[in-house]
């Protein structure tokens, strides 16, 4: 079975960790949610994030989301690809170096990454982002651009999503559709009916 990892942290928005763990599932991967810190069975805590006519998303607490794997024992050559959730989480998770060695080293690598919202912002810690068509939550747009980045706009109902080689961004979770299915084209997966 293939194996996808899933970088999370408390306050990371509900529905981009929840949806993927479980749609990557779906597919048959076997996906590691791991978090600096926490051990399988530890959990941390989700935000949830809504846009509701104010002038950026409101914030309500989210669920409890179940870590599953032991971040010390990350070994990037296992995996297939790399998932990215946004959130408030990175924010304090591109303050970890090991976090950032994985992303480097899954870049390198040439592996798919998938980061969406708030997660661009641990792909420009990382410095992988120079030169890449990217999107993400607009708020992130200084960040993206001045890592060199060529930002992408989200369209009105920010469910596009954006592929640059092996990196697919998306602007906030109502892209999931997009996301998800642009970052299993990109694993070799094919979802057919």
């Amino acid at each position: 079975m293939k194996k996808i990892l899933l970088l999370a942290g408390d306050y990371v928005e509900d529905y981009e960790v929840m949806v993927p763990f479980q749609m990557l599932q779906m597919l048959g991967y076997e996906v590691h949610a791991v978090c600096p810190g926490k051990k399988p069975g530890d959990v941390v805590r989700t935000a949830i994030h809504d846009f509701e006519g104010d002038q950026t998303y409101s914030e309500k607490r989210g669920h409890n989301f179940a870590i599953n794997y032991d971040f010390d024992k990350v070994d990037t050559g296992e995996y297939a690809g790399l998932v990215v959730p946004g959130g408030r989480a990175p924010e304090y998770l591109r303050l970890n170096q090991r976090i950032l060695e994985i992303v480097r080293e899954f870049h390198a690598a040439q592996k798919p990454i998938a980061a969406v919202c708030h997660g661009p912002q641990i792909l420009v810690s990382a410095g992988i982002l120079k030169g890449c068509a990217c999107t993400a939550y607009p708020a992130v747009k200084p960040d993206v651009v001045d890592a060199g980045a060529q930002w992408s706009e989200a369209n009105e109902s920010f469910t596009n999503a954006v592929v640059d080689g092996n990196l697919v961004t998306a602007p906030a979770w109502p892209a999931h559709p997009a996301w998800i299915a642009a970052f299993a084209r990109l694993l070799g997966a094919r979802i057919t009916i």
